[in-house]
């Protein structure tokens, strides 16, 4: 080879080794988009009251960063003006901090508290006048950044299990952080604090009455925190209450804010707080670390020290972005737009929220009730909205997460251990008691039935059982003796027909675990139980109608009383129309006391036509799903999925269709888009719908299912009502799959007309 053409080789080669990278270049990059995990959109359901926030959290952690923007005149949905449940709205531009414990989809006030903020310039510690409005937000899955406009701050923040993470570019001159104690979502006051030294502070803070109630559980979450730079001044602020009369004359101090410079001691109060100061000779960054405790000070820093001593702010970052990925990849999509694969892995990423983790890293945790620190070699979980999950998220576990699921139902069980009771709506280990029925029985069956069965099955029977039947002193069941004698509840209970319909469901879901236990008796008896809200069926409306202790109709009676969360006596939460088909475990006998199919049609479709249908509410919340038990209307249900999929739910802030319920409403898209929806809470069942993306990959775990993925395609005709379905190439005559059947089918095949 001569020396041109040798020349002209290298050339070709570096030119194709340059094509080739650059061409790598690019294919990685697109790689990375197509990850499930960058499809997040965490600003989703952070207005039209979905109270979801914009901040980072790892899967199942404990500790959360939001921003904080709901405190203050200044913005027009603020927290001390109305039951705001939310530390972040995004109409509201006027911020305080960023929260360290939060709550994802609640309805209720609680936690958002350990406030840091960050300022520049002379220091000011009341957050009306250190807020400030900000711009250039980011979100994404693990990671949320933004500009602070007074202070020409940048602030960016992650998350590890237990472990807030900032990363604050300050500007060159005086900066301050401030850890604000005062300031917060919850009801209860009281916080405790102590500089350890110019780069770490601990602490605790009193948090709890979540919906207002049980005060007398109020309960702390401590605290420490570490800063990367040495303060060079520091200390405490103290804001007391202002004293009236004789005694105030003597206080020179009286109301006034106390400033404590570099004090070392421990401090308490109601609003306080600490700062850090420093004064930059030029642009600096300073990262701090804030790991959290609901049993002490050490676990806490234990907490922060082994999740993330010697990572940056990346390190951190990167390991919770695998970890949401991770998960997330579970299910893979195909086809379908952007927005919809951002809209279905979003409402994924918010069902991975709660239940959270209560454990600390060395496994300690709170008792419920007993005051006593528990230890567990698995995962404690916290945060069950069971009302709103039992109805769908939980089902979700089971198929895609069992290994979540089963540490759920033990810690449930555990509760029982050290409570007497399983949960009804249980938070940081006090039970709060909001809303109505039994629901923690109907997630233990529908988990033992589909084969998760890693958990004391007598002793959650036992437990169960009890709840069933333990007249005197129940706080699952009120008015749990009329329940046996009447088979409902009167107008002397609240919400007498809605919670005669969850004891309904409850029962049915005992009776299904009593027969596979083989307790026919028991299964008899709560089958029967189960039933009961037939005597609650007005035959002249086609609908429940409450009843007096005298066993009349109560009257005067509108079966409209209840819609938009409104009381009335009759229903929790909804009025007669939401509450009509709630028997999914009765759809025959509830279509034979309507008459028929035809009027149990008619009935379904007039809550559609006029405008009583609430995509928000639990009670309603499988309607659609309905019309598949009437042969020739199923493409009822499909056409009805499709467009309250398009219609609530939307890649915007605004894309839910109301408070997400810990995951409830995301778990309905999630299992809508798919195709198939847990028809019946507690029963192993599926019912079949059109699914919104061409294939659906769902990964199943070899320990609990005979088959290692579920794959559903669609096979798109022109108007989108379903034709055939097909599972393993065999033709399927219904539009209903048991558990068994759907995670031993290798594929489903939907085909359109």
């Amino acid at each position: 080879m001569n020396t041109i053409n040798k020349t002209s080789s290298v050339f070709n080669q570096l030119k194709k080794g340059i094509i080739l990278g650059l061409c790598g270049f690019v294919f990685q990059n697109i790689q990375a988009q197509e990850q499930p995990a960058d499809y997040v959109n965490p600003f989703i359901g952070t207005s039209n009251y979905g109270a979801t926030y914009p901040g980072p959290i790892a899967p199942r952690g404990m500790a959360s960063v939001s921003p904080f923007n709901v405190a203050g005149p200044q913005n027009p949905l603020e927290k001390d003006s109305q039951w705001l449940s939310n530390p972040y709205v995004n109409e509201n531009t006027f911020l305080t901090g960023f929260s360290h414990v939060n709550l994802s989809g609640v309805g209720c006030p609680d936690l958002g508290v350990l406030l840091l903020m960050p300022t520049t310039r002379g220091l000011k510690t009341n957050h009306l006048e250190y807020g400030t409005t900000y711009k250039n937000e980011v979100a994404k899955a693990g990671y949320y950044s933004v500009d602070l406009d007074k202070y020409n701050t940048k602030v960016e923040l992650t998350a590890s299990e237990h472990v807030g993470v900032s990363r604050i570019s300050f500007p060159k001159g005086e900066s301050n952080l401030l850890l604000n104690l005062g300031l917060g979502l919850t009801n209860e006051q009281g916080a405790m604090v102590k500089i350890v030294s110019p780069t770490e502070i601990e602490g605790m803070r009193t948090v709890g009455s979540f919906c207002y109630n049980s005060p007398e559980d109020a309960y702390p979450v401590y605290f420490v925190a570490k800063f990367s730079k040495p303060a060079e001044t520091f200390g405490v602020w103290n804001t007391p209450d202002k004293y009236d009369g004789v005694e105030a004359q003597w206080m020179g101090y009286n109301g006034k804010t106390r400033i404590m410079e570099n004090a070392t001691k421990t401090v308490v109060g109601d609003s306080i707080g600490t700062y850090f100061s420093y004064k930059f000779e030029k642009p600096e960054t300073v990262e701090v670390k804030i790991g959290v405790s609901y049993v002490s000070i050490e676990n806490a820093r234990e907490n922060l020290e082994k999740e993330t001593q010697g990572k940056s702010f990346e390190d951190i970052y990167q390991e919770t972005y695998t970890k949401w990925n991770t998960l997330l990849s579970r299910i893979q999509v195909e086809g379908g737009s952007q927005d919809d694969k951002t809209i279905f892995y979003t409402a994924l990423y918010h069902t991975l929220i709660h239940p959270n983790m209560l454990n600390d890293i060395n496994g300690e945790y709170p008792e419920i009730k007993t005051g006593k620190i528990g230890k567990t070699d698995g995962t404690r979980y916290t945060v069950f909205s069971l009302w709103d999950t039992y109805r769908n998220l939980h089902q979700l576990m089971s198929l895609v997460y069992p290994e979540q699921q089963v540490d759920m139902v033990n810690s449930m069980i555990d509760m029982y251990d050290e409570n007497g009771w399983l949960p009804k709506w249980e938070l940081n280990s006090t039970e709060t008691f909001t809303m109505v029925g039994d629901p923690a029985s109907i997630v233990i069956t529908d988990t033992y039935l589909k084969g998760i069965k890693d958990f004391d099955v007598k002793k959650a029977y036992e437990a169960m059982l009890k709840s069933a039947d333990q007249i005197e002193n129940n706080p699952l069941r009120p008015a749990l003796k009329d329940y046996i004698e009447k088979g409902y509840l009167t107008t002397e209970s609240k919400g007498p027909v809605s919670t005669t319909q969850e004891y309904n469901i409850a029962d049915y879901s005992i009776a299904l675990l009593a027969k596979a236990l083989g307790n026919k008796d028991d299964y008899k008896r709560f089958m029967k139980r189960s039933l009961s809200y037939r005597k609650l069926f007005d035959k002249d409306l086609n609908l429940l109608r409450p009843r007096n202790a005298d066993g009349t109709w109560y009257e005067p009676f509108d079966p409209d009383a209840g819609a938009n969360f409104t009381e009335n006596v009759g229903f929790i939460e909804g009025n007669a129309w939401q509450y009509a088909f709630m028997e999914p475990h009765d759809i025959k006998g509830l279509k034979k006391l309507m008459g028929g199919d035809k009027p149990f049609t008619a009935q379904l479709q007039k809550i559609f036509d006029t405008d009583k249908f609430d995509m928000a509410n639990e009670p309603d919340i499988a309607y659609p799903y309905l019309f598949n038990y009437v042969k020739g209307e199923e493409y009822r249900a499909q056409k009805l999925v499709k467009e309250l999929v398009r219609k609530h739910f939307k890649n915007s802030p605004d894309g839910l269709p109301g408070n997400d319920d810990t995951g409830t409403m995301s778990a309905w898209l999630v299992y809508s888009m798919m195709g198939f929806y847990p028809i019946v809470p507690g029963e192993p069942m599926y019912t079949i719908t059109t699914p919104m993306f061409d294939k659906v990959t769902i990964e199943l775990d070899g320990k609990y299912y005979e088959q290692n993925e579920l794959v559903i395609e669609r096979n798109n005709g022109n108007n989108g009502i379903v034709k055939e379905i097909k599972i393993n190439d065999k033709k399927s005559n219904s539009y209903f799959i048991s558990h068994d059947e759907l995670t031993s089918a290798k594929i489903i095949k939907v085909t359109l007309e």
